[in-house]
């Protein structure tokens, strides 16, 4: 199965490494100095034509996966398993906004945005993404992504491990609603539920 690197590798790798920096103590302290901010124009916007004439625009998962899971350990091993989960849900977060505004900004109402995030993450081989339920007041959802491209087929290994997917749900949502949500995962390929299942509260909160 490939993915589209414009959407997948790209984004993940661009977002990551800026929030890594910035945790660390890398960042300048003036915008004009970063070496990493994110751009969506500048990295994954990039004409694949030009960049990639004879390869094209996608890669297989295994690639996506070596980067991901090893920068995971890396990060790990200096910051603590609780600072890289917070590092990876951030960049999520990053990514989600980002990907609401290249794709789903048009999105009417909920009902909307939920068949458009279906329709590209079946497009751009993200995952196959359901609504399982939604509250009347659209404060309270549970999603679901079947064939996820972070986890499926790892091993059982009791944890839930699509932190940066949390985020990235996140970052929809409040680009969407202009309001606060929490997003966890409550089941995982990694803990043997074979689909991973996200839980989004609101958090009675605006986002500015």
């Amino acid at each position: 199965m490939a993915v589209f690197v414009t959407d997948s590798l790209v984004i993940f790798r661009h977002i990551v490494i800026q929030f890594v920096i910035n945790w660390s103590g890398g960042a300048m302290s003036t915008e004009g100095k970063r070496k990493y901010k994110f751009s969506w124009d500048e990295t994954v916007g990039a004409d694949m034509q030009v960049a990639r004439p004879n390869l094209g625009p996608t890669t297989r998962i295994e690639n996506y996966r070596l980067f991901q899971f090893t920068l995971r350990d890396v990060l790990e091993q200096h910051y603590g398993t609780e600072t890289a989960d917070t590092l990876f849900r951030e960049a999520g977060f990053l990514a989600g906004k980002s990907f609401y505004e290249k794709f789903l900004k048009g999105s009417a109402n909920i009902g909307t945005l939920a068949n458009n995030i279906q329709q590209w993450f079946n497009d751009l081989g993200i995952g196959i993404f359901r609504v399982e339920s939604s509250s009347a007041g659209g404060d309270h959802f549970i999603f679901t992504v079947d064939e996820d491209l972070d986890c499926s087929g790892m091993p059982d290994t009791s944890e839930v491990i699509c932190i940066y997917d949390e985020g990235f749900i996140r970052g929809i949502l409040e680009s969407f609603s202009g309001k606060g949500f929490d997003v966890r995962e409550i089941d995982c390929w990694c803990t043997g539920s074979r689909t991973c299942r996200f839980e989004a509260t609101g958090t009675n909160g605006m986002v500015l």
